[in-house]
């Protein structure tokens, strides 16, 4: 089985972050660059499916990414993937969700896959759209948000988490799931797997084919420092309602 597991390369999420005011996208130029938290989680589930089935299953990173942020692919290699691809094309640059996703999906059909696992999202964009988008656009069933995981080498079963609870789910692969924080403990690289993960392969392709983004930035405004509270001291609770209600009529939410 072939397991590949996607990866994006984010600023450091500790780093002072900024947006450029002319281009109106985040700045990483100068910022130290890592792997997605969140993805790192998706890549341990990959590891710990392959070592429980001990088949000869190989474990595929596959970041979109410029060919700088090889040495942070490396780290993926450290921790215990087989090998690594790259998407790297000047024309996918500052591409949105969707064509993030279009442009994975023609690279993904060229690569081959029985499962594709992923973070439920990155630290620079937060939208958590990307899974469910690039399972639409292959044509698999997606199962997103699983806390649980658990692969035979032809379905894979899950608990998905919700707001009231989890859901439990089963499917046929090929299949794409994205996982949360709550799956599992990623492992450290060992000095081992550091050493290993320079001889290991990272291979670079340019898109197929491109899609225009379909979303733009137009304004970027700093959020107004929050006012000060009021407090109301109210004899009963009656009146504690009409001044409730009068607070969000003011405020024409009412």
């Amino acid at each position: 089985m072939k397991i590949v597991v996607t990866v994006k390369l984010v600023p450091d999420t500790n780093a002072d972050k900024r947006i450029d005011p002319g281009t109106k996208r985040l700045v990483r130029t100068g910022v130290d660059t890592v792997l997605n938290p969140f993805d790192e989680y998706a890549l341990e589930a990959a590891l710990q499916i392959r070592e429980g089935l001990a088949d000869g299953t190989t474990v595929t990173v596959f970041s979109m990414a410029p060919e700088s942020g090889k040495e942070v692919v490396r780290k993926a290699l450290a921790m215990g993937a087989d090998d690594a691809v790259m998407l790297s094309d000047p024309a996918l640059e500052g591409s949105d969700a969707g064509a993030t996703a279009y442009a994975m999906s023609q690279a993904l059909r060229t690569l081959g896959f029985d499962l594709i696992l992923m973070g439920t999202q990155s630290t620079d964009a937060i939208t958590g759209a990307v899974p469910g988008m690039l399972a639409e656009r292959l044509g698999i069933p997606g199962v997103t948000y699983a806390r649980k995981l658990n692969c035979d080498g032809t379905e894979i079963s899950a608990e998905r988490e919700t707001e009231s609870g989890y859901q439990r789910v089963r499917t046929k692969l090929p299949a794409l799931a994205s996982v949360t924080k709550s799956i599992n403990q990623p492992r450290y690289p060992s000095l081992k797997g550091i050493m290993g993960a320079k001889k290991k392969e990272i291979r670079v392709v340019t898109a197929a084919e491109t899609t225009p983004s379909k979303t733009e930035v137009v304004s970027i405004a700093t959020p107004e420092m929050r006012a000060k509270g009021r407090v109301v001291t109210v004899a009963d609770g009656a009146e504690g309602a009409r001044a409730i209600v009068e607070f969000l009529k003011e405020r024409k939410l009412v």
